[in-house]
Order: structure tokens, then sequence, then C-alpha cells
């Protein structure tokens, strides 16, 4: 089977592209907008709102694939490729991928995908963004033409068993750190709350009370919700580099307060999101490996994610071999097409670190749908719940999808295969 005829379609996304750089320097909320001049290149205001690009796929048979392209929230920054605005990027996608897309034949996804990642212009890949979309898009051409789930598709294609069980879910709660705790608390989330610890001032405390203080908001909150005790989350934070900024990077200190942390949290698993920001990668996987260290050898069960200079599937097997975190966040935009996701998984858990499959509030609909086939076929430790930032859109998306998957397994395959 061909691809027929190809359509890019700008569109939103489900949350707005924000400069880390002039948040971290102190832009200061006012409603929904930051005060204050943006800092990293091409932004215009330090928040603006996010776009997509869909990608449609006509097949011969007139059945249609799809995928979205998507940027995270902190877009230029940390490693990452520059803001992705559907008005710079669409003539270039008409020019010089549509030609290249229409009348192809549906091949092996990898073997489909491997060869647009590949592709370069002027000596560079095409963003990342556009590269995301366009697996996608690949991934459900190939499973249409072999009417296949798309789960199934990266079974077969990375010789993975078929899974029909739960991957856990992971929440984030944007600013409603509290509010929307007490959502995922009822819906029994597995991970959560993420909490976008992101300014000192109003978020962690110039000696890192308020982080403090929260974490024994949310334990205490959990005993009180929940159903029974048998509910019982990790807690996963994401502090965005500013426990280094209070510490000014001493490691010593970083390490210590982050072992201190563990009396707040009972017997809960904690795990720490970026808890250095060296805004160079090897010196921020020297740092994170030399903090895991230790923490190790304090005793400490807390446990370090790393995220920022840890963007593609190289940075990640880096990170890996070198044992610089815990946990890695496998941020889905920032890796290209999402075959290198699926490989990213794969290489952490055969190496002993675990994979969180996350991603970005500022993804969509289709975009989220397509990360829970990779999960459920690839089986990393965790996945984020998205897009958005009000916890209940992006949990019922990834959760009814993953739900939905495991029905159509358990029939195709059996309890377990």
């Amino acid at each position: 089977m061909k691809i027929k005829n190809v359509l890019f379609v700008p569109g939103k996304s489900a949350f707005f592209f924000d400069d880390q750089k002039a948040i971290k320097k102190g832009a200061r909320l006012d409603g929904f907008i930051y005060e204050g001049q943006p800092v990293t290149r091409g932004f215009t205001t330090v928040r603006q709102a996010g776009e997509c690009i869909s990608i449609m796929l006509e097949l011969e048979n007139g059945q249609l694939a799809a995928g979205d392209c998507a940027a995270v929230q902190y877009s230029g920054v940390g490693g990452r490729d520059p803001l992705f605005l559907a008005a710079h990027y669409l003539p270039f996608m008409e020019r010089e991928l549509k030609p290249r897309l229409t009348g192809i034949e549906i091949e092996p996804f990898r073997t489909m995908a491997d060869k647009f990642e590949n592709l370069t212009f002027n000596g560079k890949k095409m963003h990342t963004a556009i590269r995301y979309g366009l697996s996608q898009a690949l991934l459900a051409a190939r499973a249409l033409a072999e009417n296949k789930l798309k789960t199934e598709i990266i079974c077969e294609e990375y010789k993975q068993p078929v899974i029909p069980e739960r991957v856990k879910i992971f929440a984030q709660s944007g600013d409603e750190r509290y509010l929307n705790a007490d959502k995922m608390i009822l819906k029994e989330v597995d991970a959560l709350p993420h909490a976008l610890i992101n300014n000192v001032e109003d978020k962690l405390g110039r000696n890192g009370e308020k982080l403090r203080e929260y974490l024994r908001w949310l334990v205490n909150r959990i005993k009180k919700l929940r159903r029974s005790n048998s509910y019982h989350p990790d807690l996963h934070l994401d502090v965005y580099g500013t426990i280094g900024l209070i510490f000014e990077a001493n490691l010593d200190k970083v390490a210590d307060y982050l072992a201190s942390l563990e009396k707040e949290v009972e017997d809960f698993n904690l795990y720490i999101e970026g808890p250095v920001d060296m805004e160079e990668k090897y010196r921020q996987l020297e740092a994170l490996a030399a903090l895991t260290r230790k923490l190790e050898s304090l005793g400490s069960k807390v446990k370090i994610v790393a995220d920022e200079h840890c963007n593609t599937l190289e940075d990640i097997k880096e990170y890996t071999d070198a044992r610089a975190c815990h946990m890695i966040q496998i941020k889905t935009p920032d890796l290209g097409g999402i075959q290198n996701v699926a490989e990213s998984n794969l290489y952490c858990r055969q190496h002993g670190v675990e994979a969180y499959q996350g991603g970005t509030c500022n993804e969509t609909d289709l975009s989220a749908l397509t990360c829970v086939h990779v999960a459920m076929a690839t089986r990393p430790d965790r996945m984020l719940a998205k897009p958005g930032m009000g916890f209940d859109e992006g949990f019922m998306i990834v959760n009814n999808e993953m739900e939905r998957i495991i029905q159509v397994l358990k029939l195709k395959y059996g309890e377990k295969k």
C-alpha cells in the first residue's frame, strides 16, 4: 500500500511555550502570564501560546494516518531545538517533506522512520518536532496497512512480548500542586505530583523549606484521602535545578539536603528530577553521577531523575552507561522520531536504569495516544499523563487508551504472552 496524499494542518497544543531561563531569573506570574522580558532566543514574550502541526497521510484505500508535530514547554534550553512555530516550519514541510512522502510504499515502521530521521538539510536534521509527528503518522500508516494496533507493530519490530498489563502512570500538577494532588490521590495515580518547583522564592524556599513543607503536606494528604493503605504512590517532583541554585552547586550540600527529605516522606519512594542544572551536557552528567554516588554513600533511598541535557537516544545511552542517575526522563518530543523513544525505553531496561517515558504538557491528544502504544510495547517503569496542565484530561487520555489496548490484546493474545 502507498501514501496517496499528504496534508499539513496547523493547530494548537495543549499548553504554552515558557522561557525557562527568564523564569529562573525571576520573571513573576501576573495572572496566567509572566511579567518581564524573554531571555531565550525566539521568544517574544516569556509565555506564549503553544502550537503544533498535524501530519495526515492519505493511504491508497482512503484511510488516514496522522501524527502531531509538537515541542516541549521549555523549548530552546537544555540542549533542545528552538521554538516550533507553525508559520515558520510549514513552508519547509510543504517544499521538502511532502514530495518525499507522496507515493511512497508503506514499509516496516523502523525502516521508514529511520529514513526520515536521518534526512539532513544544510547539514542539520529536521526539527525534533517534525520528526516526532512524522514518525507517529508513519507508525499509524503501518498499523493501518497491517490491520494491527500500533502496540503490536512496535512489539513485532522490536521483538518484544505482547503484555496486556498496565504501565504505571505519572501525573503532573502544574502550579496547582495542592488542588491537583487531591485529584490524583482520589483517582489513585501511580506516581505524583511533579509539582513544578521552578522558582526558588515561591516554591522551593531559600533554604529548601517550602519544598520540605510541601512534602509533609503531601504525605499527610495521601494518608487522609486514600481509600485503603494499599494505595502507595511514588512521589516524583521536578525541581528544575533550583536546589543547585540555593546551594550554589555545592554537591555535598545538595546531597545532604536531598537525603534529609527522606524523613518527610516516611515510607514513600521519593524521586527528585533535575536537582541541579549545570547548563552543559557533560557537566550535568558528571554532577548527577556524583550526586547519585553521594546519596548512595549516605545510605539514602532518594532517587535522582535526569532530564535537562539528556535529550537524544545517544544522550540517554551515555547517562545510562555512566550510571549518572537512578531514572531517566525520556522526554518524547526531544528525541525526534518515536522509534528513538522505543529504543531508549529498552536500553534503560536492559542496563538497570529506570525508564520514565515522559514528554510535555505542551503536546496533543494524538501524540499522547501514540506514546501509550509505545509504552505498552516497550514497558518503561512509568509514563507521563499528558497533555495539558489540568491533570484530569491528560490522565483520562492516557489511562483510557491504555485500558483499551489491554482489552484488545487480551482478546487477541490471551491474558499474557
